[in-house]
């Protein structure tokens, strides 16, 4: 593949200077990867659950930990890749294997190909940091955090569109929304082939530190206190995050009796939230409050969102106050997501943004692999079942990781040395 790098690096706030083509290529890549990834998240406890493969809800927790666990262990390896070798095909390759993995899930016939199939998306799924690189390597500091907002805006918009058409796509066959997801990916993949610039340059000294063993570069990243305060933060939102996306499902099914197409509506729902906050309201917050003020109201929104969640039922609450909360706590997201993002972004270095941002994401993949194995475990009962006392202790204990969540952030808006990040 041509490593030329073409895209040229933002210089100024302007927004016709800021809305470069590089930059609007990686968002519509960004969109269609997590399209197909949204596809899944409504359809797979259905899946699983249906007579071919009787998955128990702990089982759902693993298969959700797996690609997780995979994303935690492959992230800093493709970050490090990406620096050496280029952005455009460690995210062309690992797109490829993701299709591959979708492909794998709606063919199989057992639950260990449904794993296998999770295994191998996860390894290619790692690709997240890559992406946030690319921006960091077009963007100026002053730029960035408005650069990383848009880009959660594009998390949110497949959310709107992937859940939506999975459970739209389910009426027709429970493995057909996976189908649809590998069919995308192979899009997507042949779209950034022929259309995304290179954002490296060939000889960086980006390349040279990327050849560091991955393992001593995790450690050396961890040791300076801020980057590994952030890291801290980002670990407890991302595992309470996780254990809600995999409980929500199951919690909606038992509480409200809702199948695949309806969970998918809310997911849209979430999306929709999400878009309008991270792509209308956080940067004027940014320019506002601060990148610091708006990661410890966030984390502090969703503990409270996890902590009422139980409460929420057919008779009290109901829909419309189910998606209340699920709107306190996706606005929550939404502030503290970004801002962690941008924050880890201006303490690293210009020529390491690849490494340390996927160790940013190694760890909330890792991070991603708990959540759902706790989650597992907390969901199920004695007779592999949900039940009211399950979900309480299931959304109770994410609300309890927030608020750890909140305090660690607050440490680190007091370490914060403004001059160092402005």
């Amino acid at each position: 593949m041509n490593r030329e790098p073409i895209a040229e690096k933002i210089t100024g706030g302007e927004d016709e200077k800021f809305y470069t083509r590089p930059l609007l290529i990686i968002y519509l890549t960004v969109f269609i990867d997590l399209v197909g990834f949204g596809i899944v998240i409504p359809s797979l406890p259905f899946y699983v659950e249906s007579d071919a493969f009787r998955a128990t809800p702990f089982e759902i927790g693993l298969l959700f930990a797996s690609y997780s666990l995979m994303q935690f262990i492959f992230s800093p390896i493709l970050g490090s890749l990406s620096d050496k070798y280029g952005r455009r095909p460690v995210l062309f390759f690992s797109i490829l294997g993701s299709a591959v993995g979708y492909f794998f899930i709606g063919f199989a016939f057992a639950l260990w190909m449904v794993f296998v199939g999770r295994i191998v998306s996860g390894i290619t799924g790692g690709n997240i940091s890559t992406a946030q690189a690319y921006i960091a390597d077009v963007t100026t500091k002053e730029n960035r955090a408005k650069g990383m907002g848009i880009f959660g805006a594009m998390f949110g918009l497949g959310f709107v569109f992937g859940p939506a058409i999975g459970g739209i796509l389910s009426r027709y066959g429970i493995h057909v929304p996976f189908l649809f997801a590998a069919a995308l990916s192979l899009l997507n993949a042949v779209l950034l082939y022929f259309i995304l610039p290179e954002s490296v340059k060939p000889d960086s000294s980006g390349a040279n530190a990327a050849r560091k063993n991955r393992f001593a570069q995790i450690v050396e990243s961890l040791r300076d206190a801020r980057f590994g305060t952030l890291n801290a933060v980002y670990f407890f939102l991302v595992t309470s995050f996780s254990i809600m996306t995999y409980a929500f499902v199951l919690f909606t099914i038992f509480r409200f009796g809702y199948n695949a197409e309806q969970n998918g509506y809310i997911f849209a729902f979430i999306g929709i939230t999400a878009v309008i906050f991270q792509g209308v309201l956080f940067n004027r917050l940014v320019d506002k409050f601060g990148e610091n003020s708006l990661m410890t109201a966030g984390c502090l929104m969703m503990a409270v969102s996890f902590f009422v969640v139980p409460f929420v039922t057919r008779d009290f609450g109901g829909l419309t106050g189910l998606l209340f909360v699920i709107s306190f706590l996706t606005i929550g997201n939404s502030m503290a997501s970004p801002a962690i993002s941008s924050l880890a972004s201006k303490v690293s270095g210009e020529n390491e943004q690849g490494s340390s941002l996927g160790v940013l994401q190694s760890g909330a993949s890792l991070a991603r692999a708990i959540g759902p194995a706790l989650g597992g475990v907390l969901l199920n009962n004695a007779v592999n079942l949900v039940d009211d006392a399950t979900i309480r202790r299931t959304f109770w204990t994410a609300a309890a990781i927030m608020f750890v969540a909140v305090f660690v952030a607050v440490y680190f808006a007091r370490m914060e040395r403004p001059q160092i990040l402005a």
